[in-house]
């Protein structure tokens, strides 16, 4: 049943989530149901993303050598830590305020370009890891390995380039 309504979900998943993330930048309150200070969310966040960037080397390497078995276990904890992270993101876009990057800051072209891109890939790479990891769930590993091949790298640069994210913003949290 879930092979048959699997892409219609992640169409919905793909579509609800990123205008859900957009429409919880604009809210005019902010509500600190959890009353987590604002500056442990992007620490937790670029955890999360360093762990994720990490387990999706693991698991290349891993699959590049035939390990399937724990590629797929760490694959799934890589999916999981998104996950994890996705939550987590839109909890701390209720809680807190954005954070604006100052306008004379060093480097600010380069924070703008790294930001701009991961933003932009974030929302391309929710839909490809949904997919590939269905394929896989799924053994229709034809198709997993030729949408994966798309979805590591970017996956990739979305972790790595959420790291660099907070990198540059944690002097103003």
């Amino acid at each position: 049943m879930l092979e048959k309504r699997g892409p219609a979900i992640i169409i919905a998943i793909s579509i609800i989530v990123p205008i859900v993330v957009v429409i919880l930048m604009f809210l005019p309150e902010r509500y600190n149901f959890l009353g987590i200070e604002s500056g442990m969310f992007p620490l937790f966040h670029a955890i999360l993303n360093a762990m994720t960037g990490l387990l999706l080397i693991t698991g290349f390497s891993l699959i590049k050598s035939g390990n399937k078995t724990a590629h797929r276990a760490v694959m799934t904890t890589a999916f999981v830590l998104s996950a994890v992270f996705l939550v987590s993101y839109v909890i701390s876009k209720i809680s807190n305020e954005p954070v604006p990057y100052p306008d004379d800051a060093p480097l600010k072209w380069l924070y703008l370009f790294i930001l701009l891109t991961h933003i932009v890939l974030s929302g391309i790479i929710l839909p490809l890891v949904l997919y590939t990891m269905y394929f896989a769930w799924n053994k229709k590993f034809e198709k997993h390995k030729m949408i994966a091949r798309w979805t590591f790298p970017i996956w990739l640069y979305v972790a790595i380039t959420g790291v660099l994210v907070y990198v540059f913003m944690q002097p103003y949290y």
